[in-house]
């Protein structure tokens, strides 16, 4: 990580992530990119579906390949670069039939390196391969739901899933969240980590730099009007007044509470929930 003398307020405690130490390029390969118009939240109907979003810096956009449909064609990695639409690395690669593309680099990764995309693959950092191919306890990120699907879960800086299982034609992988989740076995996953784990550790520092990022400003429900928010109201600074926190539609929202879908379609692959709330000394 990279601190900074204290010559402004917001400059005492801001750090960043030493890029020169992992990135080999400054520059995209431009016929892996594109623009295009952002949503800042908004759906089809232009309506506000993701709150705080919008403004930030103008980005242009890498085609990052997550279904990986060059199977058993070696590729080589000649560069790793930083992707403002992600927290992990990318890198640039070479296959062997001369095509180029874009993939989510794992931890450790460096220029060089080969990986290949077989159901005969070693099961060695960077290949990718069916998930009843993979051992127990493999760690594993860039994980397809369904076969062919392209890749779904675990893909954020640092992340990695676990495979604990192989049963009835499942395999059951433990999410970064604690959840444990069955997934086809037929699904093609990526053997290893996340780079770039220091993610965690950024300390934004200002609130300019979050609308850099594109995050706009979050006001507490506390310091809301009760015509807007369940927590509002109230003569000077009070308690929410509600044994529960709800979110401004009157959803349960954190604190220890189950804020998952009822009826959400993927239930039936749960194997385990994940943990709720403040985790406990030793867990």
């Amino acid at each position: 990580m990279k601190k900074y003398h204290p010559s402004t307020p917001s400059r005492r405690h801001m750090s960043t992530i030493s890029f020169k130490k992992y990135l080999t390029a400054s520059e995209p390969h431009k016929a892996l990119t594109h623009g295009f118009k952002r949503d800042v939240g908004r759906n089809a109907f232009g309506r506000i579906t993701v709150r705080h979003q919008g403004g930030g810096h103008k980005k242009l956009y890498r085609a990052v390949d997550f279904v990986y449909n060059k199977k058993d064609i070696p590729a080589t990695i000649t560069t790793i670069e930083y992707d403002p639409f992600r927290t992990g690395f990318i890198a640039l690669v070479n296959y062997a039939d001369g095509e180029k593309r874009y993939v989510l680099v794992p931890k450790t990764t460096k220029v060089g390196d080969k990986f290949i995309v077989s159901e005969t693959a070693e099961v060695v950092t960077g290949n990718r391969l069916p998930l009843k191919k993979i051992p127990v306890g493999t760690f594993v990120y860039n994980v397809e739901i369904r076969p062919e699907g392209g890749a779904r879960l675990v893909r954020s800086a640092g992340s990695f899933g676990q495979v604990i299982a192989n049963d009835a034609g499942f395999t059951h992988i433990k999410m970064p969240s604690t959840e444990v989740r069955r997934v086809d076995e037929n699904a093609w996953a990526s053997i290893g980590t996340v780079s770039n784990d220091e993610n965690r550790l950024v300390n934004i520092g200002k609130a300019g730099r979050s609308r850099w990022l594109g995050i706009r400003p979050t006001v507490r429900g506390t310091a809301q009007n009760p015509v807007d928010h369940p927590h509002g109201g109230g003569e000077g600074r009070q308690g929410r007044g509600l044994r529960r926190a709800k979110t401004r539609w009157g959803k349960p929202s954190g604190k220890g509470q189950k804020t998952r879908t009822p009826k959400k379609y993927s239930n039936v692959f749960i194997v385990s929930r994940r943990r709720v709330g403040k985790a406990k000394k030793g867990e």
